[in-house]
Formats: C-alpha cells, structure tokens, sequence
C-alpha cells in the first residue's frame, strides 16, 4: 500500500527456559479452543517487519532502529524472535519503558495534587530502578505503599487528606476492584458495602504528607499518625445537615477486621510540623495493609496483576474492563487466567517472566488485520492496533530520524507538549479519538522540524550524502521509519519525488521524512 502522504502462524519459540515454555503453548491452546467453539478465523501470523516493530515498541518503548531492523529482518535464524524478546526484555530500555507504563496506570496524565504530582521525575527513577533490577512486584508495591523510599512518597501525595480516594485507587489497580459505587451506597449487583468501602478508607485516615524544600528541590514523606478515624454516617440519600457518623475500624476487603492495640489514655500525638523526623505511630496501619494486599494468599493480587499484563500486550484483559474483576463481570477464557496468575505466584512476582511467555505466545504475534473490525477483538482473533503513547511516538521519532545519534537535545517544552495533548494513551476500552493538537504537532510542529532537518549524522543527512543509488536510499528511509522495505510502487514513487529537483534535495529529503512520520502507519504499533 502506497503512503498517502507522499502521495500528494507460529514463530519458533527457540530453546531454553525449560518448562516455563509450557505456559506460552496453554496460552495458544486456550485461545484456539475458543476460536474453535465460536467458530472464528483468525488472522494469519505477523511477518517479521510488523513483529518486530511491535515487539519493540511493547518491550522497549521505541521502533528499532535502521541496524537492528535490517539485521533482524536478513537474520535466517528460525528462533531468531525468541532471541530477540531476550534481548529486548534485557536491555536498559524494557525498565524506562515499564515505569512509563506504570507510572500511567498509577496516575494517569492528570493526577490530582496539581504541581506537585503533574511532574514526577523522581518517582519515575525510583520506578524504573525496580524494574532494571527486575524487584519481584509484590515487594515494589509493597515498598510503594508503605511510602518510605525516596521517591516513592509521591504516590500519596494524589491522596493528600482523601483517604476515601485513596481507598478507591489502590483497590481498582492492585486488587482489580472497584470501590467507588460502595462509596455512597450499597450497590444492588455488587458484593460490597459502604462498610466495606470506609473499612478499606480507613487505612489511609492516618496517612499525613509532609514536605520540606521548595520547586525542583522540594521533598515529601508521608508520616502517619496514631489517631483518627474515618466516619460512616449511612447512604446518601439519608445524609442531613449536623448527621454526625460513627467511627470505622479498618477492614481488609472481603476479610476481617484488623486488630490493633488501644491508644494509651494519656497519648498526645506530636505536631510533626515541629519535628524534623516524625515519630512513627504506635500501631501502623498502612504497613498491615501492604503486607496483606501483597501476602500470596490474597486473592485480588495475583490475579489482577496477570488480567493487566495480558491487556498490556493483547489490548484489552481475559476480564474486561482491566481493573473491574468483579463476580459478575467474568473472564472471557477462565482456564488461561487462573495459569497466569498461578505462573506469577509459582515466580515470586517475576514480571518479566510471565511477559517473556505472553510474547512468545502465537496468540500476540498473530497480525493486526483481518475481519473483525472490534478495536479489541474478544476473542483475541487478530493483534490490536493501538495509537503509540506520547512517550513512545517521542522515542520513536528520536530514533526513526537519527536525531539522538546527531547530538540533538530535545527540549522541556517538547516533552510538555507531547504529554499534554497526545493525552491518555488508553482508556481500556480501545477508543481512539485523535486531537486537532496531535494534528498540528504531527504537520506543523518546529519541535518535529529540527528533528527531521539535516544534521550531520542524523537520517537526512545520510540520505542526502550516502554513496549509494537512489533506490538504496529509499529502503533506507523506509527501514529507518516504518520498520519495513519500502514496495516495488512506494520506492518508485519516492525515488521520483526525491530526485525530481537536484538544487532542492534537502527540502526533498525534508518531506520525504516529514510524510511518513507524520502518517498513520507510525503514529499505530500495527
């Protein structure tokens, strides 16, 4: 298919991993069992152009650049797409990319807490750091929600003095349960409770955020106090003016109460803006709670880790909506969840195992088209298309042009406008509405131009000076921007365009790579 711009199923899973690899032939067993019951065709494998663009932008956030497509798609190897997921989920990049993933899911692109949570740098370090040393994800949430690790705190800063939004963001993300509904009344069809939904609150009512310094200096901990209870005072509909509520123990959801010590008599709590360290309280109940959200045995966790790393990489959960695994909302294949999460308590957490496994998987590397016009097929029957995040389109265009490798530095103002308003890079749900913004950037951004702008070393600059024929040039382009060679029709067509006028060859080459990053194909991971 021409680039209208310019126009103006099996891969060798390799050896290795001993018996881990059994989990990736359940994954394509459960899966063609439902296509063969619903009576679905799925789409035929990837070729190795789309897999390979997708595997990377999945793993390491980016497009690989000309040298590792070319090499990849000349490799004759036929286990050479395991290799390279090996390779990939062992590169510094997986872990950047990761934090970015989660630091979404944890705050989204608008968090509330204004200035203090919209730029999080440190958070994003500590982050990425727990995922390059591979920490097994129940100690990292654990560790975020006890909040005592630099960089951490700002986590609870979001839920500064709301301990019943913090109740509802920690269920919906890491128990995969959604709380909100319980908050004012109790649901008809859900199993939950307003009693349930204070119990969870309040084990945050405690939390305090304390900060010290001030701008790009400026530190939080989050301290907790021995005192204070969150009030119930019903439904609703039954609230009155001066209705006082009843005070709520803390209650682990769906168990017990838990138990703690009375307050002695005479206790006073301490002004923890007097003290230059505050004291921890006599009975801490955000430690209990990040121990039993991460204890093996909590039935929420596992399981709603495994729904949202399938959604990462298959485009929507085996229980959708991702984080709403309620009784009523069953999975679509239930054999296939319970081994993902009983692979991830069998590996202590290991993320990157159980990625390896869905990757290698038939079932994600099958190809982006056929029939089914669903943005995320139920049943899985072909790969999704997604728009690219605006930390993955920003990654790729740095590499697609070569503007890293020529000593460009982007600037604060680039990354600000990207995150702003490419927006939400998912909502769950598949829906996709591109911006008049995005369309600006994309057309008639100086940010985009002084990437694309020959400089030496960059893609312009070797397309305009590389001893080689015209033709040799356009694959080139090709690979370097959309991971694949360019068609017998498209390389003719650009050869036309590019030799067309020999005094104007740098506006030309200028266009040429404005025209594909600026269309679909790249602004999608296919």
């Amino acid at each position: 298919m021409l680039v209208a711009a310019l126009v103006v199923v099996l891969a060798s899973t390799g050896a290795g991993h001993g018996q881990e690899a059994e989990l990736r032939k359940l994954i394509d067993e459960e899966i063609r069992a439902a296509w063969t019951r619903e009576k679905i065709v799925p789409s035929p494998r990837a070729d190795d152009a789309v897999f390979l663009r997708r595997v990377y932008l999945d793993l390491v956030g980016t497009i690989p650049t000309y040298d590792e497509a070319r090499a990849f798609l000349a490799d004759p190897d036929p286990h050479k797409r395991a290799k390279l997921i090996d390779r990939l989920l062992d590169d510094p990049r997986f872990a950047t990319h990761q934090a970015d993933v989660w630091d979404l899911v944890l705050f989204g692109r608008h968090p509330a807490g204004g200035e203090d949570t919209r730029k999080r740098p440190a958070f994003k370090k500590w982050l990425a750091d727990k995922f390059a040393q591979n920490v097994p994800y129940d100690q990292w949430v654990r560790e975020l929600l006890q909040g005592e690790e630099d960089g951490s705190q700002v986590y609870y800063v979001q839920y500064r003095n709301q301990p019943e939004e913090a109740a509802v963001g920690v269920s919906r993300v890491f128990l995969g349960t959604q709380l909100h509904c319980a908050r004012c009344h109790d649901h008809p069809y859900e199993n939950w409770t307003q009693r349930d939904f204070y119990g969870m609150a309040a084990f945050f009512v405690r939390l305090v955020v304390l900060e010290e310094g001030s701008g790009a200096q400026k530190r939080f901990r989050i301290a907790e106090k021995s005192t204070g209870e969150v009030l119930f005072s019903g439904a609703a509909k039954d609230q009155r003016p001066g209705k006082k509520g009843e005070p709520v123990k803390p209650k682990f959801l769906g168990g017990e109460e838990l138990e703690e010590p009375p307050v002695p008599k005479d206790f006073k709590e301490p002004d923890f803006r007097k003290v230059k360290e505050p004291p921890r309280p006599l009975f801490s109940r955000k430690e209990k709670l990040a121990a039993w959200v991460t204890a093996p045995d909590n039935p929420y966790f596992a399981r709603a880790l495994a729904n949202r790393l399938w959604a990462q990489f298959l485009g929507r959960g085996l229980v959708h909506p991702v984080d709403d695994l309620s009784d009523k909302n069953t999975p679509s294949h239930p054999r296939l969840l319970e081994a993902l999460t009983a692979h991830l308590r069998t590996h202590k957490f290991d993320v990157k195992s159980l990625i390896r496994e869905i990757v290698n998987s038939e079932t994600y590397q099958l190809a982006g088209t056929g029939p089914e016009t669903r943005a995320l097929p139920l049943w899985f029957e072909r790969a999704p298309v997604r728009p690219l995040t605006a930390e993955q389109l920003l990654a790729s265009l740095r590499t697609a042009t070569g503007f890293d490798a020529a000593g460009g530095k982007i600037g604060g103002d680039t990354i600000e406008y990207l995150t702003r308003f490419f927006g939400e890079p998912t909502n769950g749900q598949g829906e996709f509405q591109a911006s008049l913004s995005e369309h600006l950037f994309l057309n008639n951004s100086h940010h985009l131009r002084q990437m694309i702008q020959p400089r030496k070393e960059n893609l312009a600059h070797i397309l305009l000076t590389a001893p080689a024929s015209w033709e040799e040039r356009v694959d080139r382009l090709f690979l370097s921007v959309l991971s694949r060679p360019p068609s017998a029709a498209e390389r003719q067509r650009f050869v036309q365009h590019l030799t067309s006028d020999p005094q104007a060859a740098p506006a030309l080459v200028e266009e040429a790579i404005w025209a594909l990053v600026s269309c679909s194909e790249f602004r999608f991971n296919h």
